[in-house]
């Protein structure tokens, strides 16, 4: 299945409609901090926020969409050459602690490559969108990755505390980004923190072992403000979850680090 530049406007549509449910079921739900919650594993989380909210993207998906597949960091799906991509509430624990950076992520995935995306961040009243070859946008403001030299770059990441196994290696690439660049961050949001690369605030970001609806509204956001978007290796197997993103400038970088 291939889509044309029609079909893609549609389809940023229906995910910035989806995302946009999703954030309005954070924004109802916030006093009660993110609800009751399940532990998943150390420092993660399910709460009934979340399940609600990624029953109202699914609603509006099955509304617009219906051929397409649905993923779900919640309810999981099956993954075909086409399909949704959905982490319906991304910053669970900081949701849960009063942390306003929460976000729902909506992407749309084909034969591997993010090609839709839409991130909604009702806390913090920011949007965020983009097809494939249709640019980056926040509203009506066109986005577009910074071009600030390496040395001044403020680089997004976050610890892979789902398995610590990574905690090795990813110290090393860790303190090589951390001598080189002027700054780190720490949001706990991929989601967030990949849209604010396209939209100039960071200049990169790098992590391990992100789910498939971390990465993939964010990555199309990226690319299409002018940033890459790649695996560890400098491939294009973003999907992974093993991610490098940012600037040319702070891409560059990154993938030094990680190949040190």
């Amino acid at each position: 299945m291939a889509f044309d530049a029609g079909q893609l406007k549609e389809l940023r549509a229906a995910a910035e409609a989806a995302a946009a449910a999703g954030g309005e079921v954070i924004s109802r739900n916030v006093g009660a901090s993110g609800g009751a919650f399940e532990t998943k594993g150390r420092g993660d989380y399910v709460t009934a926020t979340d399940r609600e909210a990624e029953d109202a993207v699914r609603a509006v998906l099955a509304d617009r969409t219906p051929e397409l597949p649905f993923v779900g960091e919640e309810s999981g799906g099956e993954r075909g050459d086409v399909y949704w991509a959905v982490d319906p509430v991304d910053g669970t624990t900081n949701l849960l602690r009063g942390f306003p950076v929460v976000a729902t992520s909506v992407g749309l995935v084909e034969h591997h490559r993010a090609v839709v995306g839409a991130v909604d961040a009702p806390l913090l009243s920011l949007r965020f969108s983009s097809a494939q070859g249709q640019g980056a946008w926040s509203g009506e403001r066109r986005l577009e990755v910074s071009r600030r030299p390496a040395r001044q770059a403020i680089v997004a990441f976050a610890i892979p505390f789902r398995d610590r196994s990574f905690a090795p290696r990813y110290r090393q690439v860790l303190d090589h980004v951390w001598e080189a660049t002027e700054d780190l961050r720490e949001t706990g949001s991929a989601a967030l923190d990949l849209s604010w690369i396209a939209a100039g605030v960071f200049d990169g970001y790098f992590e391990m072992n992100l789910g498939v609806w971390d990465v993939a509204a964010g990555a199309v956001l990226i690319t299409e403000a002018g940033g890459l978007m790649t695996d560890w290796t400098g491939g294009d197997d973003y999907l992974s979850g093993t991610i490098l993103a940012g600037s040319p400038n702070t891409h560059a970088l990154l993938l030094e680090a990680t190949n040190a």
